[in-house]
């Protein structure tokens, strides 16, 4: 019997280093997304900015999840799909209020944040790999890794759009895109949860 506790407390301890070293990433991620964002005036880049910071959020819930009921961890994915809605209409209403006023994206700056986004997201989900079959806590942190990873090629192909054509939509286009992957990852983590509610 204890040989089994000391198995799972060692699982739970090796999912909380892998949430807490992802949880940094995507803290420290949204901060140059965020400034990077504001600075090339890119509505993607502060979707995306927006999107890790959630992400951060809701890998703190996830982290203090871990060694909790089912119940718990049914909670903290809930929390996390939630959180992927409200950024979605948080991104939407931003680049509705672009179109109408303009702006004007940096190219360059966009396909540069967005390698380095890609990379740190890649990270993520290779530290998460392990775990995301683990339970509704874990899947939820991986499918918001995998999304963000999307988000990322679309901000980099959209930079360069934006650099040939010197037009706007594409940063819009993907900025629109980032919020239909979060509103399609919050409905797919919803629907985790419920199927894991006790009958």
């Amino acid at each position: 019997m204890s040989s089994d506790h000391a198995a799972l407390d060692a699982s739970d301890n090796a999912q909380r280093r892998v949430l807490l070293q992802v949880l940094l990433l995507n803290a420290g991620l949204s901060v140059v997304l965020l400034i990077g964002g504001l600075l090339s005036d890119s509505s993607s880049l502060l979707a995306n900015a927006l999107d890790n910071m959630s992400d951060a959020l809701a890998y703190t819930g996830s982290y203090f999840a871990v060694s909790k009921s089912d119940k718990w961890k049914r909670v903290a994915a809930g929390v996390t799909g939630v959180m992927l809605f409200v950024l979605a209409i948080g991104v939407i209403l931003d680049a509705t209020r672009r179109f109408v006023v303009g702006s004007q994206p940096l190219g360059p700056a966009m396909i540069s944040l967005a390698i380095v986004a890609t990379i740190t997201n890649a990270w993520s989900i290779w530290l998460l790999k392990k775990f995301r079959q683990s339970d509704v806590n874990l899947r939820a942190a991986w499918t918001m890794s995998v999304n963000d990873f999307a988000s990322n090629l679309g901000i980099f192909f959209a930079g360069g759009l934006v650099w040939f054509l010197g037009s706007n939509w594409p940063d819009l286009a993907v900025a629109i895109g980032v919020a239909l992957v979060a509103t399609y990852g919050g409905v797919k983590t919803l629907r985790d949860v419920l199927k894991q509610q006790p009958t």
